[in-house]
C-alpha cells in the first residue's frame, strides 16, 4: 500500500512531466510544406537562403521547400491540401477565387511586380504583331501561367484564340522546339527562357524577338508567396513569420546575389552557376526592381491596378463573379515598408 506522502510525490511527478511535455510541444516549430513554381532556378534562391541563414527557424518554422510543376499548378497543389504555401501566379488565384472562393489560396507577398509572361519568336519570324499569331502553332505547358493567360492576351489584342494552335510540351523542350521550327513561337516566362537560350549558346537579343504580355496591354501582377486559407485562419502567426523570413532573405539576395546563388547551388550542384546568377540579375531588373516597388516596397501591390487586372482576367475567361483585390491579396502580414525597400529600381 502507498502512503499519502508517496501518492503526493507520484502525482507531483506526473504533473511535472505533463508540464514539461506541454512546454516541449509549445516550443516545437510549425511545419510548413512550401511548393515552388518550377524546378530549381535562380528565382528560388532566397527561399533556400532563408533556410541556410536560419530565418525560418528564428520564426519557429520548419519549412520544407519542394520543386514545382508550373506557377499556375502551385494553386492546385495548395487547394488539394498537399501544401500549405507556395510561390505561384496571382492570376490563377483570381480564376479560382471566382469559382471556389472558400478554397482558393491568398497571396500575402507579391514578388514579380512586372509579369514575366511572353512569347519568344525567332528574329526572322513573319509574326510581327499579335494578330499575326492567328493560324500559327505555339508551344506551352498546360501548367504554365503564360499558357493559362494566353486568352487574356488574345482578348486584349483582338486575336481569335481559336485560330491559334497551342501544343502542350515540357518546359525544358520549349526553346529546342522553337529552334527546330516545330513551333512558330513559345509561351514562356521571360527570365527562364532568356537564360535557357544563353545556356544553349544562342543570343536571346540578336537571334530572337520577345512579345511580352506587359508591353501589349496585359498589365497584371504575377508570382508571389501565397498560403492556404486554412493556414491563414488557423495559424496567422506562422504566416507572419513566413513572410518576414522570405522578405529578409529576398533583401539579402538583392544585396548579395552571390550568396543567394550559393544557397541554390547547394541544392543542385549541376546547375550552371554563371547562368543562374545572370538569371537572378535579369529577374531583379526586369520583374522586381520597379518604380512601383520602390514606391510601395517589395511585397505590396496597388489595389487599383489589381482591380483592373481582376477585371481583365475575368473578361477574358468569362468569369461569372469577380473577387475583390482584398480577397486575393492580404497585406496585413507585411513587415514595415522600411524593411521592404531597396534604393535601386529600373522601370
Amino acid at each position: 500500500m502507498f502512503n499519502r506522502r508517496q501518492i503526493a510525490a507520484a502525482l507531483a511527478g506526473l504533473a511535472l512531466a505533463a508540464s514539461a511535455g506541454t512546454a516541449a510541444l509549445a516550443q516545437a516549430p510549425t511545419k510548413i510544406r512550401f511548393t515552388l513554381d518550377w524546378k530549381y532556378q535562380a528565382m528560388h534562391s532566397w527561399y533556400y537562403l532563408a533556410i541556410d541563414k536560419g530565418y525560418f527557424a528564428a520564426e519557429k518554422l520548419d519549412v520544407t521547400v519542394d520543386q514545382g510543376e508550373g506557377s499556375a499548378a502551385t494553386i492546385n497543389r495548395i487547394m488539394s491540401g498537399a501544401y500549405d504555401a507556395g510561390f505561384g501566379d496571382m492570376n490563377a488565384i483570381i480564376q479560382n477565387a471566382s469559382t471556389k472562393p472558400a478554397d482558393a489560396p491568398v497571396m500575402v507577398y507579391m514578388i514579380y511586380n512586372q509579369p514575366p509572361f511572353g512569347i519568344v519568336l525567332k528574329a526572322n519570324s513573319p509574326i510581327k504583331t499579335p494578330k499575326d499569331l492567328e493560324g500559327k502553332k505555339l508551344g506551352g505547358p498546360t501548367g504554365s501561367a503564360t499558357t493559362r493567360l494566353f486568352p487574356v492576351f488574345a482578348k486584349v489584342n483582338g486575336i481569335d484564340a481559336s485560330k491559334v494552335e497551342i501544343l502542350n510540351m515540357a518546359p525544358n523542350l520549349q526553346e529546342q522546339m522553337l529552334v527546330q521550327d516545330q513551333v512558330q513561337g513559345s509561351l514562356i516566362f521571360t527570365a527562364t527562357s532568356y537564360m535557357n537560350l544563353v545556356g544553349m549558346k544562342l543570343d536571346p537579343d540578336k537571334d530572337f524577338r520577345w512579345m511580352t504580355f506587359g508591353e501589349y496591354g496585359v498589365d497584371v501582377y504575377s508570382n508571389g508567396v501565397m498560403v492556404s486559407q486554412k493556414m491563414l485562419k488557423e495559424n496567422p502567426e506562422a504566416v507572419r513569420g513566413l513572410v518576414k523570413a522570405v522578405n529578409k532573405a529576398l533583401m539579402d539576395a538583392v544585396a548579395n546575389p552571390d550568396a543567394a546563388i550559393d544557397a541554390l547551388m547547394k541544392r543542385e550542384p549541376l546547375l550552371n552557376r554563371d547562368v543562374e546568377k545572370r538569371r537572378l540579375i535579369y529577374a531583379f531588373k526586369e520583374l522586381m526592381l520597379t518604380k512601383e516597388a520602390a514606391e510601395i516596397g517589395f511585397g505590396d501591390i496597388k489595389d487599383d491596378r489589381m482591380t483592373r487586372a481582376i477585371s481583365m482576367v475575368g473578361e477574358a475567361y468569362g468569369l461569372a463573379s469577380l473577387p475583390t483585390a482584398s480577397a486575393v491579396f492580404n497585406r496585413s502580414f507585411l513587415p514595415p515598408k522600411a524593411d521592404r525597400t531597396v534604393k535601386v529600381f529600373t522601370n
